[in-house]
């Protein structure tokens, strides 16, 4: 098999259900979604796999729902008989369960963290910084063309997994979080 097709030289790629531009707004948002996948996958090899086996899991659970997230949206005109949406409302209540796990393993938080500590929590604030542009996009998308809901809920509560990880991390690590010096207490019950 060829990696290469050359249909795309033209500055045209395709996507389920007709030809657009590479820059077309649902490709840049399938595309921001593969760029998140990616920066997953580099956090997860910054992880201990012994000390932190379940977040290896999730976290690799996680990068098998961006492929589907970006499945769903390369569908440009939905047709649920042919083309079933991948992402649903069970996966982001998954999530929720595990932002609730790791949320309640960590210390409680009172100001706003800045993105450090340990190096694979680091990795995850990123991770997260690129899940929420992702979500920027598909929102974008969403203002003009059809887009399955579950991707934009999955990809807001997946930005909080990726904060509620990254503290877990530096949490077992013996590592503190790097809070925010001009920060008031911000976060009360």
């Amino acid at each position: 098999m060829k990696l290469y097709t050359r249909t795309g030289d033209q500055g045209q790629t395709s996507v389920i259900g007709k030809r657009v531009a590479k820059d077309d707004v649902r490709v840049e948002a399938y595309g921001t979604v593969d760029e998140a996948n990616a920066v997953v996958g580099e956090a997860i090899s910054r992880i201990d796999r012994e000390k932190h086996g379940d977040l290896v899991q999730q976290l690799t659970e996680i990068q098998h729902e961006l492929f589907d997230c970006g499945g769903d949206l390369a569908i440009a005109q939905p047709d649920p008989e042919k083309y079933p949406f991948k992402m649903t409302q069970e996966k982001v209540e998954r999530l929720e369960k595990w932002i609730d796990q790791h949320t309640a393993e960590a210390p409680e938080i009172k100001r706003f963290i800045l993105p450090g500590g340990h190096p694979a929590s680091a990795a995850l604030h990123l991770a997260r910084t690129v899940v929420r542009r992702a979500e920027r996009r598909v929102i974008r998308l969403a203002k003009d063309e059809p887009v399955n809901d579950a991707v934009i809920k999955y990809l807001n509560r997946l930005s909080d997994y990726m904060f509620a990880a990254a503290r877990v991390i530096n949490h077992r690590e013996g590592v503190g979080d790097v809070e925010y010096v001009r920060s008031a207490d911000v976060f009360k019950d």
